[in-house]
């Protein structure tokens, strides 16, 4: 059976794609940084493809092109920002809406936009982001340094991902941690401006492709993440898989994560506290929860059944 796979988001979709059950072939159109391509290119490609299912990551222009040029059946998988931000915008919000009311199947990513979905889609399911242990796995420590060694692993984004509470906590004990922190994100410049203020120092890390990020979380003692909506993220499982404890925000209120040791971390006294208290132990849990909903092989084959479902296998 042939997939045609559209778009990306966090490598979730080459992961998928590399761990589907063998009967799937997949043709995956992703989007170049060209002008021509984040425009025209891609929807000619979209026009062009044939396939049995179309899976297309986020649920905006790409999706709602396949959809206008009659692809079925098709899988709208959204990641986030799509059904946070750009649900409520003037022009956006529209396009999302058609996506979800008409796609033949909807996946979500994480537990936070599942409710939203299901006010379009009361058929929505939550997917949990495959983690390519081929490429993140655990490996010892290295030998410990007298200070920690922290890495901000999240773009640094304040309004979605909180960096600036991540830096004003690490600030209190800068005289305990060596930070680190990868050069991405909308607010990169406003975050090390903000550093600077605060007398921290930030060791600045060039952005690596996908495979070498492994290197940056095998680096540190600690990762650090998000602080804002409440759900896992990418770097989070990433750093998980790796033998590396994280600190990040996790809302209780999800059922999805009430195996997940860390919970309601976002003030920056709590955030202190367990960058200090960042243990074997903790990391242990993380990783048991990660093998249970996240082994990319136990993913892949749900995806596989959505598939055989709508197809009819």
């Amino acid at each position: 059976m042939r997939v045609v796979m559209v778009n990306d988001c966090a490598f979730v979709g080459e992961t998928l794609i590399k761990y589907l059950p063998a009967e799937f072939s997949v043709l995956h159109l992703k989007r170049s940084r060209r002008f021509f391509d984040k425009t025209f290119g891609i929807g000619w490609r979209i026009f062009r493809a044939k396939g049995d299912l179309y899976h297309v990551h986020y649920l905006l222009q790409d999706c709602y092109l396949a959809l206008k040029f009659g692809k079925h059946p098709i899988i709208g998988h959204a990641h986030g920002s799509d059904l946070r931000r750009s649900l409520k915008h003037r022009v956006w919000g529209r396009i999302v809406r058609h996506n979800l009311k008409h796609c033949d199947g909807v996946l979500v990513s994480t537990p936070d936009i599942i409710d939203i979905a299901k006010e379009y889609r009361a058929d929505a399911e939550y997917l949990p982001n495959p983690v390519d242990t081929s490429i993140f796995y655990p490996k010892p420590l290295k030998k410990r340094d007298e200070k920690r060694k922290v890495l901000i692993a999240s773009d640094s984004n304040w309004s979605v991902k909180g960096t600036d509470l991540a830096v004003k906590a690490l600030s209190r004990i800068r005289d305990e941690v060596n930070i680190s922190i990868i050069k991405y994100g909308v607010d990169f410049d406003r975050t090390v401006a903000l550093a600077s203020s605060l007398d921290l120092h930030l060791n600045v890390l060039p952005k690596v492709p996908h495979n070498r990020v492994n290197e940056y979380y095998w680096s540190a003692d600690v990762v650090i993440d998000q602080f804002k909506f409440g759900a896992l993220g990418m770097a989070s499982l990433e750093a998980i898989a790796c033998g590396r404890p994280v600190v990040t925000y996790v809302s209780s209120e999800y059922p999805e994560y009430s195996d997940f040791p860390l919970k309601k971390l976002n003030t920056i006294d709590e955030i202190v506290d367990a960058i200090r208290d960042a243990s074997q132990e903790l990391w242990e849990s993380e990783y048991n929860y990660l093998t249970k909903h996240h082994v990319p092989e136990e993913v892949a084959k749900c995806v596989g059944n959505v598939y055989a479902g709508l197809l009819g296998v």
